[in-house]
């Protein structure tokens, strides 16, 4: 009855510790995650880092990146693998041998069990396999077959156990025989070293070597210690006495013993039976069940589960509490006094002693949104949607109303007085008889305050993501504030803190040092330099350290730390990787929160609880890129594997490459990108990219080497893995082939140069002709032009003629005008003989034959051929008619005609209308007009 109390206080005690313990990152990889069965026997690593997984029909291989599936080589189900070097050996049902990589990167299996000369005990199934030099054991429920690697040579014990369970120790092996105790084996031979009733009537299940001896490990949980002289006393230990049932165990680097058990999951002890961790199916393992443990070359523990497989990354930087309940919800706040550590969520103030085993308790009356939690003066403040909180211990007092308190600021030279940023605006609290209170609200600002920082005693700067900065000067009698300086936002994700005596105003896209006095900002090329550059930028608000006065941000390529060094005072960063996947988890972008809880160690809140990391974990790992498989698609083929030794000729219509490669890395929060590139296509780098894979479509005949290398979180892998291959030329680009084309080309080249000559020919015909017709056309256009010259020469010269008709004409009439003056004025003097002659005289004068021809013989030179055109109209008229016409023609009125007629004006006027009726002019028509257009 004692011993039932007490295993179930104890069951109490550990269900309430197991769920409030911060666990190692742990990864699950479920049957459809590796596309394989349920069970998982047993694991090893090979000498190339992968690890190889006994699933029951199948044995799987892991390298990070891919699984691949091997089938079990007579159908029955693997229960052990162990890998030595190249070679991975399995032990199955009435079968055991070894797998070999072959030319195209998969496993080959040869057999072992069939060289044997001594048939084997039916039924036989080889539970465990070890490893000793140049020997390797296969041990079954009846026998262990020892197997030279070199020789091929065996050597078969006949030894029977309960459960096959072998172990190496120090170079020897151990194991449990039936009814005997633990027996060893001594140059090929069994002895038994303790016959303990113990070992007898329990399954020994873990046997590892510690300062004092052996530590033997019981299948209840029970631990003993078996000294060199063969003497056994029990190691008590902190689970023995809960009921276990321990199927599997394995002893890590650091000496801790882990314990697989077949129900409750794995517990870990120290080697004195101290208990480290539990974790389980609760706490974030796929199963319970736990078949079997190993610990890879970095200290990963991998769990072979009853149904998928777990791994631990038990020497990663980082612990993590997730809360699946949900009780907690997002964490926004965090704050460790003394050991007791606060979580402020969306859900409200949790607390619980770092130490305790319970789980976090809600500080009753916290229920909301808290904000910030704020330690001053051994009081710890907690900002609350409601307003603000005093807490002390489990127990909160509600001192402000004002809501939404986001920041709590200490006044400058008042240590009575605390500053708030509230959702509304500003507001006080002071210190009353050793108790806080609200003071008052500061009114002149209603915006929202998250971010304040003190420039004086009495300015102070507050931040808007959205609205900018404001400066403002608090009063005297601390009741108001007056804006006195505004700057609008530079930038989304914006926040203000002090950090190496300066202002730090930063952003999603840039950071500025301002100053105090003026508020005017100034890029700071040196934090720049390290947060853009470096670290290509930050994802959220600044998180300033006052432990160490560094100031931390979250950026593109991790968790960056800006601090001075020591040394030369130089402004330096240090940069943690983190994974996507993290930095998805923190929560809402820009309420990002890390808090010290130690020396280096932080706790960083996200959507379900909180990671917890150790600053100063500097484990440094090798890795290695790893090229697993290439293959070619040609159509619709299937893909055919190539071998990786590289250097193949691939035929023409090979031309589509595809490339797997990845880097045997399996810590959960290492993230590996790759770069790649393939010489004879492209010579550059690509991006970064987390793809594991590349395909290459329609490549042109040629040499190839394909070369991709890894960054493992900020980590460049040292070597390059490199491919090489060829892709023959098409039979259409065949040497013959390409005489062939040089012929054709050759005709093709004579037949077009014909084509041309004779094209080229017949266009410079053309364009002969082309000339020819232009040669014409400007020869006539110079024709005409010259015949245009003419008339204009004749045209000038009938001009001139003209000129000289009408003065010889005005000479005639200005004479004749002279000659009838005289006449007219002898007849009045005197009708004499004498004068009559004189009379006669001038008579002739005026009618004198002379004048006309000579005037006939101008106005022809003048306007050549008009009266031969006026005789040929009308060769009725007569020679005094023609006169007419001539002097009508230089459109002289009949005034200007009757001197040249020596006739009066009225003689002229019925002349006139005598040639219009010889001319059969109508009355309409104008004489002189039908005489101009002649």
């Amino acid at each position: 009855m004692i011993l039932q109390t007490r295993t179930f206080l104890f069951s109490l005690f550990f269900v309430s510790w197991l769920f409030s313990q911060e666990l190692p990152p742990i990864q699950n990889f479920t049957p459809i995650d590796y596309e394989g069965e349920n069970q998982n026997w047993a694991l090893t690593q090979a000498n190339d880092g992968n690890i190889f997984i006994a699933n029951n029909h199948n044995l799987l291989e892991f390298n990070g990146v891919r699984w691949y599936t091997y089938d079990s080589p007579n159908a029955s189900i693997f229960r052990s693998v162990s890998a030595n070097d190249s070679l991975v050996f399995t032990g199955q049902y009435m079968e055991f041998g070894y797998w070999k990589r072959g030319a195209y990167g998969d496993m080959g299996y040869n057999s072992i069990s069939q060289k044997l000369e001594r048939p084997m005990i039916e039924d036989e199934e080889f539970w465990n396999i070890i490893v000793l030099g140049e020997w390797v054991l296969f041990q079954s429920l009846d026998r262990i077959y020892s197997y030279h690697i070199t020789s091929g040579s065996f050597k078969i014990l006949d030894v029977k156990t309960t459960k096959a369970h072998m172990f190496k120790v120090a170079g020897t092996v151990y194991f449990q025989n039936e009814n005997q105790g633990i027996s060893k084996i001594i140059s090929g031979r069994p002895a038994v070293v303790a016959e303990a009733k113990e070992f007898k009537r329990g399954n020994v299940v873990g046997m590892y070597s510690d300062d004092d001896g052996i530590i033997v490990i019981l299948d209840d949980a029970s631990f003993y210690r078996l000294a060199t002289d063969g003497s056994v006393d029990p190691l008590p230990n902190e689970i023995d006495q809960l009921g276990l049932n321990v199927y599997s165990t394995a002893q890590l680097t650091d000496g801790r013993l882990v314990l697989g058990t077949v129900s409750k999951g794995l517990f870990e002890v120290s080697p004195q039976g101290k208990l480290v961790r539990i974790v389980n199916q609760r706490n974030g393992l796929n199963n319970n069940t736990v078949l079997s443990l190993f610990q890879d070359r970095n200290a990963n523990l991998w769990l072979g589960l009853d149904n998928g497989i777990s791994l631990i990354n038990l020497n990663s930087p980082f612990n993590e509490y997730i809360d699946n309940s949900g009780k907690l919800g997002l964490v926004y706040a965090s704050k460790l006094v003394g050991e007791r550590l606060y979580l402020g969520t969306n859900q409200g103030l949790f607390v619980k002693d770092r130490n305790d085993t319970g789980d976090f308790k809600l500080v009753a009356g916290t229920q909301g949104q808290v904000w910030t939690l704020f330690e001053y003066n051994n009081t710890l403040f907690c900002g609350h949607n409601r307003g603000t909180f005093t807490i002390d211990g489990d127990g909160a007092e509600l001192i402000s109303t004002f809501p939404g308190t986001w920041t709590i600021k200490p006044m400058p030279n008042q240590p009575n007085l605390l500053v708030q940023g509230n959702y509304n605006g500003l507001s006080m609290l002071t210190k009353v008889s050793g108790k806080w209170r609200f003071r008052n609200q500061l009114t002149g600002f209603t915006i929202s305050s998250r971010f304040i920082e003190f420039i004086t005693d009495s300015t102070l700067l507050v931040n808007h993501e959205y609205k900018g900065l404001f400066k403002l000067k608090l009063q005297p009698d601390y009741a108001s504030v007056s804006v006195e300086q505004t700057h609008p936002m530079l930038g989304y994700g914006s926040s203000i803190t002090l950090f190496d005596n300066k202002l730090v105003y930063a952003t999603l896209e840039d950071v500025y040092a301002m100053d105090k006095d003026t508020l005017a900002f100034k890029r700071d090329t040196v934090l720049y330099d390290l947060w853009f550059d470096k670290a290509k930028g930050i994802n959220g608000i600044m998180l300033p350290d006052r432990a160490d006065s560094s100031l931390w941000a979250f950026t593109k390529i991790g968790l960056s730390k800006l601090f001075l060094d020591s040394f030369n005072g130089a402004m330096d960063m240090r940069v943690i990787p983190i994974p996507d996947f993290f930095k998805r988890s923190l929560g809402v972008t820009g309420f990002e929160n890390m808090e010290p809880i130690g020396k280096q160690q932080y706790l960083i809140g996200i959507s379900n609880g909180y990671v917890t990391l150790d600053a100063g974990n500097n484990d440094s790992k090798t890795f290695k890129v790893v090229i697993d498989r290439v293959s070619v698609q040609e159509g619709f083929k299937q893909p055919k594997a190539l071998a990786l030794s590289g250097d193949g000729q691939l035929e023409p219509e090979q031309n589509t490459v595809r490339i797997l490669y990845g880097v045997s890395q399996y810590t959960k929060y290492d993230q590996v990108r790759y770069q790649y590139r393939l010489k004879g296509l492209f010579n550059e780098w690509s991006d970064f990219t987390e793809k594991t894979e590349v395909t290459f479509s329609s490549l042109p005949y040629g040499d190839y080497e394909f070369m991709v290398r890894g960054k493992v979180g900020n980590t460049m892998v040292k070597d390059t893995a490199t491919y090489r291959f060829s892709i023959s030329r098409p039979w259409y680009w065949s040497t013959m082939a390409m005489v062939a084309y040089g012929l054709l080309l050759l005709g093709i080249f004579f037949l077009v140069h014909k084509l041309y000559k004779g094209y080229y020919t017949k266009k410079q015909q053309a364009l002969l002709d082309l000339e020819k017709k232009k040669q014409k056309r400007k020869k006539l256009k110079t024709e005409k032009e010259l015949v245009q010259l003419k008339n204009d020469k004749l045209k000038s010269e009938i001009e001139s003629k003209n000129r000289e008709l009408a003065v010889a004409t005005m000479s005639l009439i200005k004479k004749n005008e002279f000659l009838a003056t005289i006449k007219n004025q002898l007849a009045k003097a005197s009708n004499g003989h004498e004068i009559q002659k004189v009379v006669a005289t001038i008579d002739t004068n005026i009618n004198s034959k002379d004048d006309w021809q000579f005037f006939e013989k101008a106005f022809n030179n003048a306007d050549k051929d008009f009266l031969k055109k006026v005789k040929i109209q009308h060769p009725e008229l007569t020679p005094n008619d023609l006169k007419l016409c001539a002097y009508l023609r230089l459109n002289l009125s009949s005034k200007d005609i009757a001197p040249l007629l020596n006739i009066s004006n009225k003689s002229v006027e019925v002349k006139r209308y005598r040639l219009r009726k010889k001319m059969n002019l109508p009355h309409e028509k104008s004489l002189v007009e039908y005489i101009l257009s002649l």
